[in-house]
């Protein structure tokens, strides 16, 4: 048997295109049965004898995975550029992220995006995130001009050869897997055609794309 050659639009350009589908698929497949493990959950809870502080532990977890599933899906997987995202989308499901977590968010942006946008700053705000170990405050702003994220804690962390790779994505030393989104964020930069500019305080780190 003769399998036909892929046709070229098809074909994932570079390794990382082929990652991101990988990505993709992973977290579609496992969105449904977490899901699904959610619907169960809400239906015990129904019931007044299933009342209990373990079931209201189950469906917290439940819905921090499927909310990082969702997360995850939207900053490294596949993104076409004629896709959009709705902020009706994204504000509820960062909500949800960040509900129990040391971190508080405010995010601004217009009602619609592009998905290669959204990916691009949902790859920073991980980036900020390390930057804010212990907690602290994260803002994005999507205006006219362009992206303003900043994060800011009285014990700010700060690593200069991560944030350089936002402008040079091919790392000199071995990334972490809590770091990988630094080489990713500036991949998507260079697709996009943009650049990044990190400022650093005592307290606040800014960055503009």
């Amino acid at each position: 048997m003769t399998v036909p050659a892929m046709p070229p639009e098809a074909r994932p350009e570079t390794a990382a295109d082929l990652a991101a589908l990988v990505a993709s698929r992973l977290c579609h497949d496992l969105i449904s049965p977490i899901g699904a493990i959610g619907n169960g959950i809400e239906l015990l809870g129904i019931d007044p004898r299933q009342k209990s502080g373990e079931l209201a532990l189950v469906a917290d977890s439940v819905a921090s995975a499927s909310a990082k599933l969702r997360f995850f899906r939207i900053a490294f997987g596949h993104a076409a550029r004629d896709q959009t995202i709705g902020r009706a989308e994204i504000i509820p499901l960062l909500a949800e992220l960040y509900h129990h977590t040391r971190l508080t968010l405010d995010w601004n942006s217009p009602t619609d995006l592009p998905r290669p946008e959204a990916k691009l700053a949902f790859l920073l705000l991980l980036c900020a995130e390390h930057a804010v170990p212990t907690g602290g405050t994260l803002s994005i702003l999507r205006d006219g001009v362009g992206w303003s994220l900043r994060a800011a804690s009285p014990r700010l962390r700060h690593d200069a050869a991560l944030w350089a790779l936002l402008a040079n994505p091919e790392p000199k030393g071995p990334v972490e897997p809590a770091q990988v989104q630094f080489p990713l964020a500036g991949a998507q930069l260079h697709a996009l055609g943009r650049r990044a500019v990190v400022d650093v305080g005592v307290s606040a780190l800014t960055v503009s794309f």
